[in-house]
């Protein structure tokens, strides 16, 4: 056997398993096996064994088919380049990871709460003391486990890493003896500004993945981003999937700026290996000096005997332990309270006026279905009148003359929790602070410009005292439960700073994630939402200092649907907010398709709610109705999306359907939409066999139909949708 298997973990249903190559035993890789695929591996050849390797002479042969990936992937500064033609290209082929060697592997213990964590650490190190530390961790219950790597020099001198992964999966297929022809896809999702989340399923072929025909050369596929947005470009995840053996791997980066993931081939080799963008990507190095140590960004990773949306859920459920597990920001998040937002309402000119009559319409209207009532830009004092001219963040007074918590008090009054809209990262022309350069990040020696916004350095005590005083006491002064987070632009590959420009970047984001929790703990019971420019701040890392996100600053557009649906597979439906915008001249089909819309996560309202008539309030107050009782299943419930639908979705043609269903198969809920084109009558099996009834329904028209085994969408119109709740009866 080339390969030795060198220590075997069962953690619920997957198999964690150690292997190094014979001639090299402390270079350990790491693979994932679902424990019921175990009896069905494969033998990995030794050697190429092609028409074209065997034909060469005997001096060119044998070529090895198979290297185990390295448990850690890095580079040190210095030493020889990747070869292979991959100078360049990639870093995780270098010859730094050759120098590593496993010195121990521990089984540690410790209890969660109610819940044992078991973690696999593995230290390595190399002749200099470089030193690796790999943590394997499995919460029990979990599905899923959490990779962190923490890298320490224990020498006498610098060392200086210009690339190291968070985690470096390797052993994929091992379901196939030889390179796996046609067998393996990668999925992952690009995003963009108003359009996040777009499935893209490839064949490892058709990304040009294929080994070469001595497999000396590598093959590789990078993709991430740089910056502030780490959702700008792509998700910071991916899969793979071994279609003939019905096997998905599947990674989630935290990934707060920059990030990288990376498809290697070399031979039969396949790994999937992710971290922070490295020198090539992002501009990023770091010197460890003698003692000092950096935690890599952790790692999410499931294998799973299925389909992606089941590898997905693996992941999810981590982010579901992760928030029911920190400070919950208020008791009544998990009851998934709704959001209006007047951001659509006044766009930018937010006054006491027109929040305290807005306040009274839904008070009288909405009852306490609605929690929240969030004033967004436009609140803060515009010197020349211009727009956006934030950072000093000073009250306008002509538009709250008594002050903010004036306002806020009225808002409260009417039963309502009072939010208010932040963008304290940056700041815009015609405010003082534009002028304060020097406490703003810088970028080749001048202050840092992206359009119109420049940014304050988090790194800098003095932005922290400056922003404790206009934002954390502004809160706490005027009595706000509820705070918008925005950031509008990113900051682009690094800035200034003591190291390299990628490393400075990831430091001065840290030191914005700490401000986020100072406002968490010094504003108890403060409610976050998230919003960089929509969902440019979906991943983990993010999100576990949030309640909840914005999935997208698409507000009226067609596609909503069908970025909610496609986001389940990446964050939970219970932290993501999605618009629906009502206006007066919307008819009751309109108002239809865009409320059954929020059923997909959270439900956030804006739009002319001052000019409605008493009907469409009716209509209104019965989606919210619905949507409370639906809370639980939108919350814990098992989400599948299925969809026929053209490419665009700026013009979709086709249909949605999104069903949650509870894990004893006993309630379901269903989303369903209709976009332009002929709409004939779907069927969709119920997810377990029995009697179903309707228990509530909310659309247009009836729409829904119930058989023995289905349920049925009926031809509708165009451009509508709706809402069912059905229960299984004994």
């Amino acid at each position: 056997m080339p390969i030795l298997l060198q220590a075997r973990h069962q953690f619920a249903d997957t198999v964690v398993r150690y292997q190094a190559p014979h001639d090299n035993p402390g270079a350990w890789g790491l693979s994932l096996v679902p424990a019921s695929m175990e009896e069905k591996l494969s033998a990995p050849r030794e050697w190429l064994d092609t028409p074209a390797v065997l034909s060469l002479p005997a001096a060119f042969q044998p070529i090895r088919a198979w290297e185990v990936a390295p448990l850690v992937a890095l580079h040190r500064r210095g030493d020889a380049l990747p070869p292979a033609f991959a100078n360049g290209r990639t870093l995780l082929t270098s010859p730094s990871a050759q120098t590593l060697s496993v010195r121990e592997q521990v089984v540690l213990c410790e209890n969660d709460g109610a819940r044992r964590v078991t973690t696999l650490r593995t230290t390595l190190a190399a002749p200099d003391k470089l030193v690796c530390v790999h943590d394997f961790a499995h919460r029990d219950g979990d599905l899923a486990f959490r990779v962190r790597v923490t890298l320490r020099n224990d020498g006498s001198a610098p060392v200086t890493l210009d690339f190291a992964t968070s985690f470096n999966l390797g052993g994929i297929t091992p379901f196939a003896p030889d390179d796996a022809p046609g067998r393996l896809h990668l999925h992952r999702f690009r995003s963009a500004w108003s359009a996040e989340a777009r499935h893209e399923k490839r064949a490892v072929e058709e990304l040009h993945l294929e080994r070469s025909w001595t497999g000396h050369g590598v093959r590789v596929e990078r993709f991430g981003q740089t910056g502030s947005m780490p959702v700008n470009g792509w998700f910071s995840f991916a899969a793979v999937e071994d279609a003939a053996a019905g096997v998905v791997w599947a990674a989630q980066l935290d990934a707060p700026g920059s990030w990288q993931m990376e498809l290697l081939r070399r031979a039969d080799q396949f790994i999937l290996a992710g971290g922070l963008a490295d020198r090539l990507s992002g501009e990023w190095s770091v010197t460890l000096r003698p003692g000092e140590a950096l935690e890599l960004p952790a790692a999410s990773l499931a294998v799973v005997a299925g389909t992606l949306d089941d590898a997905c859920d693996r992941l999810t459920a981590l982010q579901r332990a992760g928030a029911d597990e920190t400070p919950a920001p208020a008791p009544a998040e998990r009851a998934l309270p709704v959001i209006f937002n007047e951001w659509c309402s006044s766009w930018g000119a937010p006054t006491h006026q027109n929040l305290t009559a807005l306040a009274s319409t839904l008070a009288a209207q909405t009852g306490d279905a609605v929690r929240y009532l969030v004033i967004d830009d436009g609140w803060a004092d515009r010197p020349s009148r211009g727009f956006q001219q934030n950072g000093d963040w000073l009250v306008n007074r002509s538009a709250f003359p008594d002050g903010l918590r004036a306002t806020a008090d009225a808002i409260r009054a009417y039963g309502f929790v009072p939010g208010i809209w932040f963008e304290f990262e940056a700041v815009n022309p015609g405010s003082c602070a534009w002028h304060e350069t020097a406490h703003q990040l810088h970028r080749d020696g001048a202050p840092l410009q992206v359009g119109n916004r420049r940014f304050w350095d988090f790194r800098d005590p003095w932005v922290h005292d400056f922003l404790a005083e206009r934002v954390i006491a502004l809160l706490r002064e005027n009595g706000f439960g509820y705070l918008k987070v925005d950031h509008n632009d990113t900051l682009g590959p690094g800035v200034d700073g003591p190291e390299s420009p990628g490393e400075n970047l990831r430091r001065h984001l840290a030191c914005v994630r700490h401000f986020f929790s100072k406002l968490r703990t010094e504003v108890p019971g403060l409610v976050i939402e998230t919003c960089a420019s929509g969902g440019h701040r979906l991943e983990p890392s993010w999100l576990a200092l949030s309640a909840l996100g914005s999935s997208s600053d698409a507000h009226e557009t067609p596609d909503i649907p069908i970025i909610a649906a496609n986001l389940h597979r990446l964050i939970l439906p219970a932290q993501s907010q999605i618009w629906a915008v009502l206006r007066a001249a919307d008819s009751r089909q309109r108002l239809a398709w865009s409320l059954a819309a929020t059923f997909l996560g959270r439900m956030c309202l804006s739009g002319d709610a001052r000019q409605f008539d008493d009907g469409c309030w009716g209509f209104i107050r019965e989606a919210l109705a619905t949507y409370h009782a639906a809370v639980p299943l939108i919350r814990d419930g098992r989400w599948r999306a299925r969809r026929e639908c053209t490419a665009s979705w700026q013009h979709p043609q086709g249909w949605q359907i999104a069903t949650a269903c509870d894990e004893a198969m006993k309630n379901l809920l269903v989303v369903w939409h209709r976009f332009s084109g002929i709409q004939q009558a779907v069927r969709h099996p119920f997810p377990s066999p029995g009697a179903w009834r309707l228990a509530r329904e909310f659309s247009e028209h009836p729409a829904i139909t119930l058989a023995a085994e289905a349920f049925t969408l009926a031809e509708t119109r165009e451009w509508t949708g709706g809402v069912a709740l059905l229960t299984r009866e004994k």
